[in-house]
């Protein structure tokens, strides 16, 4: 229960309205289904004017409305400006073609584990700033490649493939969550502020290879982009980032010396765990292969099939920072499932599944329409 003075922030009842995939409607229907017994009838117009701020919700309003919405009332509460979670630069590894509504549900997504990592650091006592994650700023004799040599070289990382790209962001001070985030169209999203650790929601649906890139992506996001830019300048400059962090010219480039085939661009892939497209282009970049040559083996790749399901598979690399926090919340510091949900501003059924039964789909538990 929550006190009568608590009213609901009107940001924060759009955000976990878009983040159950639910439409004004649908919560209007929910609510009123949810008040059967008293007799209660909530119109879409209430759902409108709550969201906007001209009504206020509070006291046993407050509680349908949450209930609707299968979050607990004290979130609908916070103040996401005040949270944190409306401040920074945020940025996307997506498809042109990805739907403004579907983009707003991912980024509602991202708020919300904003809030829920805060919630648990809080519930430790522990700071989740660590480290010293890099800024390196573009110029003209700065370049992404630059960029990508100099993260590598502060986190002292060896020549050759990146074991885990996952945990190697994660050592540098940044949080990893995967997400089903509904969508093939979207990779990863991430947000940096300067007073909180970076974040990256990364989409669990994709290949670990493709996931692997739109890690080494973000992260390049991160490092170099502090002001919103020109987005396709900003995505090509992430992409050679990328490129370089995960396949450094100086390491790979005897490697594709010898040309590449479908045979050689398998085994490629098996040893730098990155799709066969991406080390393709990165063949081209590096002069390695022909334009000819590089249309030649797209083709062939396209007839197999393989630009939407290449062969060798590449397993999905599991971030541990999160996890290994909420151990130490039920295990070392014994507290309860329903205490460690109620700090992340989740109901213990969210809670379990989106932290201990790897169940990444934030939907699945809203309301039915």
């Amino acid at each position: 229960m929550v006190s009568k003075v608590s009213q609901a922030q009107p940001e924060m009842l759009v955000l976990a309205r878009e983040s159950r995939v639910m439409t004004q409607t649908d919560v209007a229907a929910a609510m009123t289904a949810t008040s059967a017994g008293a007799g209660t009838a909530v119109s879409q117009g209430y759902v409108s004017k709550a969201e906007s701020g001209r009504l206020a919700v509070s006291g046993e309003r407050l509680e349908l409305y949450a209930a609707a919405l299968s979050y607990p009332p004290d979130l609908l509460c916070l103040d996401p400006q005040v949270h944190g979670v409306g401040v920074g630069l945020i940025h996307h590894r997506k498809r042109t073609s990805l739907p403004v509504g579907v983009l707003r549900r991912i980024h509602a997504q991202l708020a919300l584990t904003r809030i829920q990592l805060n919630g648990l650091y809080r519930a430790a006592s522990e700071d989740s700033v660590r480290g010293d994650f890099p800024r390196v700023e573009l110029s003209d004799l700065v370049t992404p490649k630059d960029a990508a040599r100099t993260v590598r070289k502060q986190w002292g990382m060896p020549a050759g493939p990146v074991p885990d790209v996952v945990r190697c962001v994660e050592a540098g001070g940044a949080l990893v969550v995967l997400r089903e985030l509904e969508s093939d169209l979207l990779d990863a999203v991430s947000q940096w502020n300067a007073s909180q650790a970076p974040l990256l929601l990364v989409n669990g649906r994709a290949p670990g290879d493709r996931c692997r890139f739109s890690v080494a992506h973000e992260l390049g996001h991160l490092v170099m982009h502090r002001e919103p830019g020109s987005g396709p300048e900003q995505e090509k400059q992430a992409d050679a980032f990328a490129s370089e962090f995960l396949m450094p010219a100086s390491d790979i480039r005897g490697e594709l010396a010898s040309g590449v085939d479908l045979a050689r661009l398998a085994g490629l892939k098996r040893r730098w765990r990155v799709s066969m497209s991406a080390l393709l282009r990165r063949a081209l970049a590096l002069n390695a292969i022909t334009d000819w040559q590089y249309r030649t083996v797209i083709i062939e790749m396209s007839a197999l099939g393989y630009r939407t399901a290449e062969p060798v598979h590449v397993p999905l690399e599991e971030p541990c920072r999160v996890p290994l926090l909420v151990d130490r919340l039920l295990e070392e510091r014994n507290l309860t499932t329903e205490q460690v949900a109620s700090s992340a501003h989740l109901l213990p059924g969210d809670f379990l599944r989106l932290y201990r039964e790897g169940n990444r789909l934030l939907s699945v538990n809203s309301p039915r329409r």
